[in-house]
């Protein structure tokens, strides 16, 4: 049984805000629900890959907080939030004045989670499901939040950010320490002491930095 994913997503989760971006509401899972920790046969049961779109990341968190306290840095910009999950960081540079914002994510779910909260704070972000790993964009900004999780993921992201930085496109990454964080190639912005849920994380905050990938 697939289930209709705006369905889902209004029963499960409840409209926020995140704590460490209180100007922005998402649709959220609360630690009531556990979402997260639905076993994996209930999650294929419902036609559901692991729900990332239901909770504001800490790497997201801080970058959001960044683009807002700093407008200049998409205001008149075309911007892409790649990996976008909630649409947090896409409704950031929406609200801070960015000319375009496009969310990138290849989870079909994040597409209707991404709309409903574009919604709910009043501006218009536009969507892409495609694999944009490798591709020459066209753009001012890439935005990305808790990107480096993954070994090969964050390696094939280095190599794609790199030539991105080498057209000219501007990179802004938003990362808690996770593990293949590439700190070699990243000079930091500002540093964030971002509250998490205990559903996702070791700890209540998360020390969360603002980078630009040199």
């Amino acid at each position: 049984m697939v289930t209709d994913p705006e369905t889902f997503i209004l029963a499960n989760t409840s409209l926020m805000a995140p704590p460490h971006v209180p100007e922005i509401r998402l649709r959220l899972a609360s630690e009531v629900h556990d979402l997260w920790l639905k076993t994996e046969d209930d999650l294929k049961e419902i036609g559901l890959p692991p729900p990332f779109w239901a909770f504001a990341w800490a790497g997201g968190q801080g970058l959001a907080r960044y683009i807002l306290d700093h407008p200049e840095t998409v205001a008149g910009k075309s911007v892409v939030d790649f990996a976008s999950g909630s649409g947090l960081v896409a409704i950031a540079a929406a609200l801070a004045g960015a000319k375009s914002v496009l969310a990138v994510d290849i989870d079909p779910w994040a597409r209707t989670a991404v709309r409903l909260n574009a919604e709910a704070n009043g501006v218009s972000v536009d969507f892409s499901g495609d694999d944009f790993i490798g591709q020459s964009l066209d753009i001012d900004l890439l935005l990305a939040g808790d990107v480096f999780y993954d070994r090969d993921f964050a390696a094939a992201l280095v190599e794609w950010f790199t030539r991105l930085s080498a057209g000219g496109v501007t990179v802004l990454v938003g990362d808690p320490g996770r593990s293949y964080r590439p700190t070699e190639r990243l000079e930091p912005l500002a540093t964030y002491e971002v509250p998490v849920t205990r559903v996702l994380e070791d700890s209540e905050v998360k020390k969360t930095t603002v980078w630009k990938f040199r």
